[in-house]
Parts: structure tokens; sequence; C-alpha cells
């Protein structure tokens, strides 16, 4: 999880740990983790997708 965290913070530009929307980013990753996806780059995609289509 913490891979594909990264991978996605790194996508969208973010930087600052504190940042809220670091913060959603990390929350999106779990969700998207409890719905029984493993694959870290997979996971990544679709959290940056989920900020990318705001």
């Amino acid at each position: 999880m913490a891979a594909a965290y990264e991978q996605a913070l790194r996508a969208l530009d973010l930087r600052e740990r504190d940042d809220p929307l670091t913060q959603a980013v990390a929350k999106k990753v779990i969700e998207i983790r409890q719905t029984g996806i493993r694959d870290p780059a997979q996971i990544s995609k679709l959290a940056i997708r989920a900020f990318r289509d705001l």
C-alpha cells in the first residue's frame, strides 16, 4: 500500500505530507485496497484517476 501511495503522490506532484489533498490520496488508496485490489500499480492508477477527474 505504501508503494501505491508514493507512486500516486509523485504522479500528482504532491510533496507536502500535511496537505489535506495528500491525506485524501492516502484515504483513497486505503479505500481502493479495501475493495480487494492488491497490485500497487493498479491501486495507484485508480487513485490518480480519482483525483485527476475532479
